[in-house]
């Protein structure tokens, strides 16, 4: 009995410990990365991605595909007739283009969004990004510097390269979040 008491207080203090590294900033939970040993990018991979930034990041921030799963780019893609209000129609060989970038970058792990099945087309809507923003007051977000968590460059700086550490996060007209 003693065995199966210390086993599973050794169990609890393991996933308490692995719960605080995942939220440690030290160690780069907040940092996005395409994989832990990069490779270089082909020519028609970095066309690619030119192409995803420029026709999305004309009108917003060009999200990393990785902040959702396939099915919510798949969602997304099929409704850019009417992409939040506006028609974001592409091209049809551009659609496709950015439709296949979007899915072979797309999340893999429920931990990025755990919507449980469900498909979400704001990253916004995802557990995760919730999380992570839970202790920002309205006014800090509603701001007209800011204007929506959809701008995430506004307080991220170096969101267009993939970091998120918070110790690069800078909430304009606050400064700092520590």
């Amino acid at each position: 009995m003693t065995k199966i008491v210390n086993l599973s207080i050794a169990a609890l203090l393991l996933a308490g410990g692995v719960y605080l590294y995942a939220d440690d900033d030290e160690h780069e939970e907040h940092e996005h990365k395409r994989s832990a040993v990069a490779k270089p990018m082909t020519p028609q991979e970095k066309s690619t991605a030119a192409l995803y930034t420029k026709e999305c990041g004309a009108c917003h921030f060009a999200y990393q595909p990785e902040f959702l799963p396939k099915s919510s780019w798949d969602k997304t893609m099929k409704t850019l007739d009417s992409h939040f209000g506006t028609d974001a129609t592409l091209d049809p060989q551009d659609h496709k283009t950015i439709q296949n970038y979007l899915a072979s970058h797309a999340s893999r792990y429920d931990r990025m969004t755990g919507m449980g099945g469900a498909i979400a087309i704001r990253i916004s809507e995802t557990p995760n990004f919730k999380h992570e923003h839970r202790e920002i007051p309205k006014k800090m977000v509603t701001q007209a510097d800011v204007k929506s968590f959809a701008n995430c460059a506004a307080c991220h700086t170096k969101a267009a390269s993939g970091s998120y550490r918070e110790r690069e996060v800078r909430i304009p007209n606050y400064g700092s979040w520590e």
